[in-house]
Protein backbone atom coordinates (compact mmCIF):
# COMPACT_ATOMS: atom_id res chain seq x y z
CA UNK A 1 0.00 0.00 0.00
CA UNK A 2 1.04 3.55 -0.67
CA UNK A 3 -0.37 6.74 0.77
CA UNK A 4 0.97 10.28 0.85
CA UNK A 5 4.20 9.04 -0.72
CA UNK A 6 4.88 6.55 2.09
CA UNK A 7 5.17 2.85 1.28
CA UNK A 8 3.59 0.63 3.92
CA UNK A 9 5.70 -2.52 4.38
CA UNK A 10 3.52 -5.59 4.18
CA UNK A 11 3.79 -8.03 7.07
CA UNK A 12 5.43 -10.84 5.08
CA UNK A 13 7.97 -8.40 3.64
CA UNK A 14 8.81 -7.23 7.16
CA UNK A 15 9.29 -10.85 8.20
CA UNK A 16 11.62 -11.30 5.21
CA UNK A 17 13.97 -8.73 6.79
CA UNK A 18 14.75 -11.26 9.55
CA UNK A 19 16.68 -13.16 6.88
CA UNK A 20 19.63 -10.92 7.78
CA UNK A 21 19.52 -12.22 11.37
CA UNK A 22 19.68 -15.76 9.97
CA UNK A 23 22.74 -14.78 7.95
CA UNK A 24 24.45 -13.50 11.11
CA UNK A 25 23.55 -16.68 13.02
CA UNK A 26 25.04 -18.82 10.24
CA UNK A 27 28.23 -16.75 10.23
CA UNK A 28 28.81 -16.92 14.01
CA UNK A 29 28.04 -20.64 14.05
CA UNK A 30 30.42 -21.21 11.14
CA UNK A 31 33.20 -19.21 12.83
CA UNK A 32 32.60 -20.78 16.24
CA UNK A 33 31.73 -17.46 17.91
CA UNK A 34 29.46 -17.94 20.93
CA UNK A 35 26.94 -15.21 20.12
CA UNK A 36 23.85 -17.12 18.99
CA UNK A 37 21.94 -16.64 22.25
CA UNK A 38 22.77 -12.93 22.44
CA UNK A 39 21.73 -12.39 18.80
CA UNK A 40 18.39 -14.16 19.31
CA UNK A 41 17.67 -12.31 22.57
CA UNK A 42 18.66 -8.95 21.04
CA UNK A 43 16.46 -9.54 17.99
CA UNK A 44 13.50 -10.62 20.13
CA UNK A 45 13.87 -7.70 22.55
CA UNK A 46 14.28 -5.21 19.71
CA UNK A 47 11.11 -6.45 18.05
CA UNK A 48 8.96 -6.50 21.21
CA UNK A 49 10.27 -3.16 22.48
CA UNK A 50 9.69 -1.40 19.15
CA UNK A 51 6.18 -2.84 18.74
CA UNK A 52 5.25 -1.72 22.27
CA UNK A 53 6.88 1.67 21.68
CA UNK A 54 4.88 2.01 18.47
CA UNK A 55 1.57 1.58 20.30
CA UNK A 56 2.64 3.92 23.13
CA UNK A 57 3.86 6.60 20.73
CA UNK A 58 0.69 6.34 18.65
CA UNK A 59 -1.31 7.15 21.79
CA UNK A 60 1.06 9.93 22.91
CA UNK A 61 1.09 11.58 19.50
CA UNK A 62 -2.71 11.59 19.43
CA UNK A 63 -2.95 12.84 23.04
CA UNK A 64 -0.15 15.34 23.79
CA UNK A 65 0.27 15.72 27.53
CA UNK A 66 3.20 17.20 29.51
CA UNK A 67 2.95 14.57 32.25
CA UNK A 68 2.94 11.64 29.83
CA UNK A 69 5.84 13.09 27.84
CA UNK A 70 7.83 13.62 31.05
CA UNK A 71 7.08 10.08 32.24
CA UNK A 72 8.23 8.68 28.89
CA UNK A 73 11.50 10.63 29.20
CA UNK A 74 11.96 9.37 32.79
CA UNK A 75 11.39 5.77 31.69
CA UNK A 76 13.85 6.24 28.83
CA UNK A 77 16.51 7.63 31.19
CA UNK A 78 16.04 4.93 33.84
CA UNK A 79 16.24 2.15 31.28
CA UNK A 80 19.41 3.67 29.79
CA UNK A 81 21.02 3.76 33.26
CA UNK A 82 20.02 0.14 33.87
CA UNK A 83 21.47 -0.83 30.49
CA UNK A 84 24.81 0.78 31.35
CA UNK A 85 24.94 -1.13 34.64
CA UNK A 86 24.38 -4.42 32.81
CA UNK A 87 26.67 -3.85 29.83
CA UNK A 88 30.05 -3.24 31.44
CA UNK A 89 30.93 -6.83 32.31
CA UNK A 90 32.34 -5.72 35.67
CA UNK A 91 30.61 -5.54 39.07
CA UNK A 92 30.03 -1.88 39.93
CA UNK A 93 29.89 -0.51 43.47
CA UNK A 94 27.25 1.97 44.52
CA UNK A 95 29.50 5.01 44.24
CA UNK A 96 30.14 4.55 40.52
CA UNK A 97 26.48 3.64 39.94
CA UNK A 98 25.49 6.94 41.52
CA UNK A 99 27.89 8.84 39.28
CA UNK A 100 26.51 7.08 36.19
CA UNK A 101 22.93 7.90 37.19
CA UNK A 102 23.75 11.54 37.94
CA UNK A 103 25.63 11.96 34.65
CA UNK A 104 22.85 10.33 32.63
CA UNK A 105 20.23 12.57 34.22
CA UNK A 106 22.09 15.89 34.04
CA UNK A 107 24.02 15.75 30.74
CA UNK A 108 21.24 14.64 28.37
CA UNK A 109 18.61 16.76 30.16
CA UNK A 110 20.64 19.94 29.74
CA UNK A 111 21.39 19.15 26.09
CA UNK A 112 17.73 18.26 25.44
CA UNK A 113 16.31 21.42 27.04
CA UNK A 114 18.82 23.66 25.25
CA UNK A 115 18.23 21.91 21.93
CA UNK A 116 14.44 21.98 22.15
CA UNK A 117 14.14 25.56 23.40
CA UNK A 118 16.93 27.30 21.44
CA UNK A 119 17.63 25.26 18.31
CA UNK A 120 14.27 23.77 17.25
CA UNK A 121 12.05 25.96 19.46
CA UNK A 122 8.82 24.03 19.05
CA UNK A 123 5.65 24.75 21.01
CA UNK A 124 4.31 23.42 23.25
CA UNK A 125 7.58 22.18 24.75
CA UNK A 126 6.09 18.74 25.40
CA UNK A 127 4.92 18.15 21.81
CA UNK A 128 5.67 14.39 21.61
CA UNK A 129 6.26 14.30 17.83
CA UNK A 130 9.37 16.40 18.40
CA UNK A 131 10.27 15.86 22.04
CA UNK A 132 10.32 12.06 22.17
CA UNK A 133 12.35 11.26 19.00
CA UNK A 134 14.90 13.96 19.84
CA UNK A 135 15.11 12.77 23.46
CA UNK A 136 15.63 9.20 22.24
CA UNK A 137 18.61 10.17 20.08
CA UNK A 138 20.19 12.38 22.74
CA UNK A 139 19.71 9.94 25.64
CA UNK A 140 20.66 6.89 23.54
CA UNK A 141 23.93 8.38 22.33
CA UNK A 142 24.80 9.64 25.82
CA UNK A 143 24.23 6.09 27.10
CA UNK A 144 26.60 4.72 24.47
CA UNK A 145 29.17 7.37 25.36
CA UNK A 146 29.16 6.53 29.07
CA UNK A 147 29.27 2.80 28.34
CA UNK A 148 32.38 3.25 26.18
CA UNK A 149 34.00 5.63 28.69
CA UNK A 150 33.31 3.31 31.63
CA UNK A 151 34.66 0.25 29.84
CA UNK A 152 37.77 2.09 28.68
CA UNK A 153 38.43 3.50 32.14
CA UNK A 154 37.97 0.15 33.88
CA UNK A 155 40.07 -1.74 31.34
CA UNK A 156 42.91 0.77 31.54
CA UNK A 157 42.93 1.08 35.32
CA UNK A 158 42.91 -2.70 35.69
CA UNK A 159 45.43 -3.26 32.89
CA UNK A 160 47.81 -0.57 34.12
CA UNK A 161 47.32 -1.01 37.84
CA UNK A 162 51.07 -1.21 38.44
CA UNK A 163 51.69 2.14 36.75
CA UNK A 164 48.85 3.87 38.60
CA UNK A 165 49.91 2.46 41.96
CA UNK A 166 53.53 3.30 41.21
CA UNK A 167 52.58 6.92 40.57
CA UNK A 168 50.54 6.98 43.78
CA UNK A 169 53.48 5.63 45.79
CA UNK A 170 55.67 8.38 44.36
CA UNK A 171 53.26 10.94 45.74
CA UNK A 172 51.03 11.65 42.74
CA UNK A 173 47.41 12.51 43.47
CA UNK A 174 44.75 10.15 42.05
CA UNK A 175 43.82 12.78 39.44
CA UNK A 176 47.38 12.92 38.12
CA UNK A 177 48.01 9.17 38.39
CA UNK A 178 44.92 8.35 36.36
CA UNK A 179 44.85 11.35 33.99
CA UNK A 180 46.10 9.55 30.90
CA UNK A 181 43.47 6.80 31.31
CA UNK A 182 40.70 9.29 32.08
CA UNK A 183 41.59 11.20 28.90
CA UNK A 184 41.61 7.95 26.91
CA UNK A 185 38.17 7.12 28.26
CA UNK A 186 36.81 10.48 27.10
CA UNK A 187 38.42 10.07 23.70
CA UNK A 188 36.97 6.55 23.31
CA UNK A 189 33.50 7.86 24.14
CA UNK A 190 33.38 10.79 21.70
CA UNK A 191 35.27 9.15 18.82
CA UNK A 192 32.27 7.21 17.39
CA UNK A 193 30.22 10.43 17.20
CA UNK A 194 33.08 12.26 15.50
CA UNK A 195 33.53 9.38 13.02
CA UNK A 196 29.81 9.53 12.22
CA UNK A 197 30.14 13.25 11.53
CA UNK A 198 33.13 12.69 9.25
CA UNK A 199 31.26 10.21 7.07
CA UNK A 200 27.87 11.90 7.18
CA UNK A 201 26.32 12.79 3.84
CA UNK A 202 29.05 11.18 1.73
CA UNK A 203 29.57 7.65 3.05
CA UNK A 204 26.08 7.24 4.48
CA UNK A 205 22.81 9.05 5.11
CA UNK A 206 21.63 8.89 8.74
CA UNK A 207 18.36 7.31 9.76
CA UNK A 208 16.60 10.51 10.81
CA UNK A 209 17.35 12.24 7.51
CA UNK A 210 16.43 9.16 5.48
CA UNK A 211 13.14 8.79 7.36
CA UNK A 212 12.21 12.42 6.75
CA UNK A 213 12.97 12.17 3.04
CA UNK A 214 10.97 8.94 2.76
CA UNK A 215 8.03 10.78 4.32
CA UNK A 216 8.22 13.43 1.62
CA UNK A 217 10.12 16.24 3.34
CA UNK A 218 12.53 18.27 1.22
CA UNK A 219 16.13 16.97 1.44
CA UNK A 220 17.29 20.49 2.35
CA UNK A 221 14.91 20.67 5.33
CA UNK A 222 15.93 17.12 6.33
CA UNK A 223 19.58 18.21 6.19
CA UNK A 224 18.89 21.17 8.49
CA UNK A 225 17.32 18.87 11.06
CA UNK A 226 20.12 16.32 10.73
CA UNK A 227 22.87 18.90 11.22
CA UNK A 228 21.07 20.25 14.27
CA UNK A 229 20.49 16.84 15.85
CA UNK A 230 24.08 15.72 15.21
CA UNK A 231 25.38 18.79 16.99
CA UNK A 232 22.89 18.16 19.79
CA UNK A 233 24.12 14.57 20.09
CA UNK A 234 27.74 15.75 20.13
CA UNK A 235 26.94 18.18 22.93
CA UNK A 236 25.01 15.59 24.90
CA UNK A 237 27.76 12.97 24.65
CA UNK A 238 30.48 15.50 25.50
CA UNK A 239 28.68 16.93 28.53
CA UNK A 240 27.54 13.56 29.87
CA UNK A 241 30.90 11.86 29.48
CA UNK A 242 32.98 14.73 30.89
CA UNK A 243 30.68 14.89 33.91
CA UNK A 244 31.01 11.13 34.34
CA UNK A 245 34.80 10.97 34.14
CA UNK A 246 35.37 14.06 36.33
CA UNK A 247 33.23 12.55 39.08
CA UNK A 248 33.67 8.89 38.20
CA UNK A 249 37.43 8.41 38.38
CA UNK A 250 37.33 9.34 42.07
CA UNK A 251 35.05 6.37 42.72
CA UNK A 252 37.91 4.04 41.80
CA UNK A 253 40.12 5.35 44.60
CA UNK A 254 39.68 5.02 48.34
CA UNK A 255 39.77 7.99 50.70
CA UNK A 256 43.40 7.03 51.34
CA UNK A 257 44.23 7.46 47.62
CA UNK A 258 44.48 3.73 46.94
CA UNK A 259 43.29 2.22 43.67
CA UNK A 260 40.07 0.27 44.21
CA UNK A 261 39.19 -1.68 41.04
Amino acid sequence: MEGQGIIDIEFWRLMAAYFFVLILLIIVRWRGIAREKQIIIATFRMTIQLVLAGYVLTYLFANPNPLLTTLFLAAMSLFSIYTIFKSTGYPLHNKIKGVIALSMLCGPLFALLYFNSIVIHFKPWYEPRYFIPIAGMIVGNAMTGITLALKSLLDNLKGHRDKVEGALMLGAAPAKASKIYVDKAFDSAVLPTLNNMLGMGIIFLPGMMTGQMLSGISPLVAIEYQIAILLGILGSVSLTVILFIILGYRAFFTKHAQLDV
